[in-house]
């Protein structure tokens, strides 16, 4: 019997054969917001953004009082052995999870006390040089001490995949003693192998949660690990962005492709796993280890991770356990980095919605590793390929995988993919360039470069070509390290002029045998990284907005993405089981892409940010990120993104605020913004409140708060972004912002958009003291109707330099 089939027959003998996870919430508050008032229980509650002391008894004793409900309500509705709970959620919102029929979550639904049954759902994963190109080791280490104190005494916590810990990018031994840190208290858990702690002096908490991918039967011990050893990669590698040591060496094949570096070299790490191998994850999961993260007094949260759909059971996007757990996550202090999601480059493909959280999309920087191929015709064809080049001014004999078959009966192996060397004659390869088909296996992820690279060097080739003959809208391919000359041609045409020449100089008998190989060619060299002047851009992959409030896809009344930061080839660490990527599989590093990798720069950034400015909430800290980040390239233009032309080839289009929010991240700048546009947990309710087709029962529901209404209409919410997705003749926003330079300055405020858009400031000049707030009023009215959203921008120029900038969109409507 496998494990799989082990564990559903346990499952079975403790519930139901149709039960599944619910996550249940209950009437009263969460620790984080309880005020007292329940008999002999003190109030618990903090101010916004204050974190929870849980050292304190009041803390403990309420903590127990609402488990001891959680178990009450359960062990009175129902048998002992029928149900099971998986966790109780206290600290950032009141509730449970646990493993039920759908009967027995029906009358969970109906007895008194509860708030909301939600029934559990999936999330998954959201799959160097960056410092250099964010200017971190000139321009804003040094402000910090160095990098040996990048980030020091900052706790990033990471949802994620686990981490491997005896990578040289998590070790604490050769540093620099690192001091006690006080206001963290997680847990690490031990190797059950090997008994050894997860945890070093860098790596500061390590605990995992699968209670709910053990009661769904998806979890697997023997792959997935019963503990915080990172199963795929992906969890190391984010981790690695992030918070990695300075200066690692960044070797692979016997090449050193640089030294990596995380964003805050001297953050400290704690490990929060919930999302596992094969399966992803589950909602209740994450939320556990959320709520656990909180508690234990991180002070940045990196999320890579997304639901795969939206839950059926919540009609706003805003309002779900997930994001009111994060809700109660940025009351309690703690800066919050989500990856926005790979479904560009089409609109509303989000899956970060929430005013609360900063939603990450993903930029190519100015590194690309091009490589070229030249036959013998004097042809030469571009590719991709991180390889050293043949021997110079020598050229080698190209034979395809399809002419060097051992026999005939191998072909159902998919030769031509090179994934098996056993099925082809070595004595015809050795010493040549040996030309493989890029199928659709390469896609799907059941054939891999990797394994390419090891077909030639058992049978002794010169180097490989790997020939895209098709090719499917969004594939995407990405340079794969190799220790032998190999390249990718994958433009469609070039593939085309390598098969008409190899087939024009191979001469066949009549059967179609080769008499005899003529066809010639040699590699270049891939190793070195050609650097562009047009970066960043933003990557084809990146979700786009417009943000959503609901599962109908209405349009939402706040701009996302928020920011724009590197995810696309992105050189961290990996663990050498990992599978996330089956070209890294044993290595040390790993070079991917993906708004996971995104999410994990503005985390470091932000924990840059927040050394520097220890009493900033988590929303001034977005703020100084967002409005001084840039819309400009390296060569001076507007950003551009990559986009689908109507022949379905990748092409460059001007960007919008829907491709990179704010603009791309510009960490030095944030580190002093001038004024910051500041929000609590008041003003993240108003927003709910105020946003149509949000009933004040849901509201309360998860906040346990009655709804006020001042802010009269949710593009009034502070954001450092105007969004307005129901313009109707003229309306007008205010927004407040905060002087947190030293100095007294006066900012002139100017604005402008797209022509079919009217707008105007008031007033057109301002003087703030230091810690000084005012407030300014931006008024739009529409010109023309034209079907499509306009852009444009609010611009705050300060007398002693500082320069602020927010987005602005609208789309205008008739009365």
């Amino acid at each position: 019997m496998d494990i799989g089939l082990r564990i559903f027959v346990v499952s079975m003998l403790l519930v139901t054969v149709t039960a599944e996870v619910y996550i249940v919430t209950m009437e009263g508050d969460p620790i984080i917001s309880y005020k007292g008032g329940e008999n002999g229980f003190e109030a618990t509650a903090v101010e916004s953004d204050e974190k929870i002391d849980t050292s304190s008894e009041l803390v403990t004793l309420y903590a127990r009082h609402l488990e001891r409900k959680h178990d009450m309500i359960l062990g009175m509705l129902f048998e002992e052995g029928s149900y099971k709970k998986l966790y109780s959620y206290k600290h950032l919102i009141n509730g449970f999870a646990a493993h039920v029929s759908p009967e027995q979550a029906e009358t969970l639904r109906r007895a008194p006390g509860v708030r909301s049954v939600d029934k559990d759902w999936k999330v998954r994963r959201l799959t160097t040089h960056t410092p250099e190109f964010l200017g971190l080791p000139t321009d804003v280490w040094p402000t910090g001490g160095g990098f040996d104190r990048a980030g020091e005494d900052i706790v990033i916590g990471f949802v994620d995949s686990g981490i491997y810990p005896h990578h040289p990018s998590f070790a604490s031994h050769h540093r620099l003693p690192y001091g006690p840190l006080h206001h963290y208290k997680g847990k690490c858990e031990e190797d059950p192998h090997t008994k050894k702690s997860f945890c070093n002096r860098k790596i500061v908490g390590a605990q995992h949660f699968a209670e709910a991918a053990k009661a769904a039967g998806a979890f697997n011990p023997d792959i997935d690990y019963a503990s915080p050893m990172d199963g795929d990669g992906h969890g190391s590698h984010t981790a690695a962005i992030a918070a990695g040591n300075n200066g690692i060496p960044l070797r692979m094949h016997g090449y050193e492709f640089g030294k990596a570096s995380g964003m805050a070299p001297r953050a400290r790490i704690a490990v929060y796993k919930a999302l596992y191998r094969l399966f992803g994850g589950f909602v209740a999961d994450v939320v556990a280890a959320i709520d656990q993260a909180v508690h234990d007094g991180v002070d940045i949260l990196s999320l890579s991770v997304g639901p795969n759909s939206p839950p059926t059971t919540t009609k706003t996007t805003f309002l779900n356990p997930f994001d009111a757990t994060l809700l109660g996550a940025v009351k309690a202090g703690v800066f919050v980095a989500q990856a926005a999601g790979n479904g560009g480059p089409f609109p509303k493909t989000l899956v970060s919605y929430s005013p609360w959280i900063t939603t990450v999309a993903a930029a190519i920087d100015d590194r690309r590793y091009k490589n070229h191929l030249t036959l013998g015709n004097g042809k030469m064809l571009a590719g991709m390929g991180l390889s050293p080049p043949t021997r110079p001014h020598r050229l080698y004999t190209l034979v395809s995988a399809n002419d060097v078959l051992l026999d005939s009966s191998v072909s159902k192996y998919n030769p031509s993919d090179c994934q098996r060397p056993e099925v082809l004659n070595k004595k015809l390869v050795e010493g040549n360039i040996l030309l493989c088909g890029y199928s659709f296996n390469f896609v799907v992820g059941t054939a891999s470069i990797k394994k390419v690279v090891a077909t030639a060097k058992h049978l002794g080739a010169a180097g490989f070509v790997l020939v895209v003959e098709n090719v499917s809208p969004g594939t995407k391919f990405d340079p794969v390290p190799s220790a032998i000359p190999g390249i990718l041609i994958t433009d469609v045409s070039k593939s085309m002029d390598l098969i008409d020449y190899y087939n024009v100089s191979t001469s066949r008998d009549w059967t179609g045998r080769v008499k005899s190989f003529k066809a010639e060619g040699s590699i270049g060299d891939g190793l070195a990284p050609v650097l562009h002047k047009s970066a960043p851009q933003v990557a084809l992959f990146s979700a786009r907005g417009p943000n959503t409030k609901d599962f109908s896809f209405q349009d939402a009344d706040l701009l996302k993405p928020d920011i724009l930061a590197p995810g696309y080839l992105i050189w961290a660490a990996w663990c050498p089981n990992g599978t996330d990527e089956p070209n890294y599989v044993g290595e040390g590093f790993a070079l991917i892409s993906g708004t996971s990798m995104a999410a994990p720069h503005i985390a470091g950034i932000a924990a840059l940010v927040k050394q520097k400015h220890p009493q900033w909430s988590p929303a001034a800290i977005k703020s100084a990120l967002m409005t001084t980040s840039t819309v400009i390239d390296r060569a001076g233009r507007l950003l551009q993104a990559q986009q689908y032309s109507d022949t379905e080839a990748v092409t460059l289009v001007k960007a919008t605020p829907f491709d990179y929010g704010s603009g791309h991240v510009n960490p030095s700048a944030a580190l002093d913004p001038g004024l910051i546009f500041d929000a609590g947990y008041e003003d993240y309710l108003g927003f709910l409140c105020t946003t149509p087709g949000i009933s004040a029962h849901e509201i309360r529901n998860y906040s346990n708060t009655p709804c006020n209404y001042d802010m009269k209409h949710p593009s009034n919410f502070n954001a450092p972004s105007i969004a307005v997705s129901h313009l109707v003749g003229t309306q007008t926003v205010t927004r407040r912002v905060t002087n947190v330079a030293e100095v007294e300055e006066t900012y002139t405020i100017t604005a402008r958009m797209q022509p079919s858009i009217a707008i105007e400031v008031n007033p057109p000049a301002m003087t703030l003291r230091p810690g000084a707030s005012r407030t300014f009023s931006v008024t739009m009215t529409v010109r023309s109707v034209s079907g499509v959203y306009s852009f444009g921008e609010v611009k705050l120029k300060g007398s002693r330099g500082h320069k602020v900038r927010i987005p602005v969109v609208a789309l205008g409507h008739r009365r």
